[in-house]
């Protein structure tokens, strides 16, 4: 473990897939691990215990794995029939123990969760005990920097890693504004007929702004997916 305190280092999209597979994959089927290309691009993309769901390809896995190495994430060690294979060091890199990298990996693959959601899923990689257990872990990991409350503590309280890039963190915090007003403009009006319509005009309002931030966000997001994409093939 290292002495000095973790500062959490942004990662794109795809090399924060790729590094939870990496870690999933080593505990879930050791004796595939340490993986390669092929394997990784496939279990980037399966369709189970994955959120968002990816379609990445050789040439964005590739790219991600050097952002990864780069930042002292991944090794690569020579397989039999001299194939490259690729190894996480997220111990490591995050400073993290087996129960903190279980936690750390479910939210790297299926972002925001409740901590009843994490225990459920991450106990395929280390058993929880109880939900306090697992907050007890939430707690190291939110002393290091790598987790963080995105909704009000309280039953359904959502929690997230903080690898996300700057565009990535406002278009996240945009999306949970969008539901909470969805929510308030469903719920039912004990109020005087007036009251609510003002209540509903200002909650169309909310919802017209949020939905035009994340119109924006995406564009950005879409922008700099291109843009990486078009630097992988010049460096080829």
């Amino acid at each position: 473990m290292n002495d000095e305190p973790i500062r959490p280092v942004p990662l794109t999209s795809a090399a924060r897939r790729v590094l939870g597979v990496l870690v999933e994959k080593a505990k879930t089927t050791p004796d595939n691990y340490p993986l390669t290309l092929n394997s990784i691009v496939t279990a980037s993309n399966q369709k189970s215990n994955r959120d968002p769901k990816m379609e990445l390809d050789d040439d964005q896995v590739l790219t991600a794995l050097d952002e990864l190495r780069q930042k002292g994430a991944v090794t690569e060690v020579q397989g039999s029939g001299r194939v490259i294979k690729y190894r996480h060091a997220a111990y490591q890199w995050l400073d993290v123990d087996g129960p903190g990298s279980a936690i750390m990996t479910e939210l790297l693959l299926r972002g925001p969760q409740t901590l009843g959601e994490l225990r459920t899923r991450a106990s395929r990689m280390h058993a929880f005990v109880d939900l306090s257990a697992v907050q007890n872990e939430i707690k190291q990991l939110r002393g290091k920097g790598l987790v963080k409350e995105l909704t009000p503590a309280g039953r359904g309280q959502l929690l997230a890693h903080t690898l996300y890039p700057p565009q990535e963190q406002q278009y996240l915090q945009a999306k949970l504004e969008k539901r909470a007003a969805t929510e308030v403009k469903d719920l039912p009006h004990a109020n005087a007929e007036s009251e609510s319509s003002r209540g509903e005009f200002s909650s169309s309002e909310n919802l017209n702004a949020v939905d035009k931030l994340l119109s924006r966000l995406e564009a950005v997001t879409e922008r700099i997916d291109a843009l990486e994409k078009r630097l992988a093939e010049l460096e080829e």
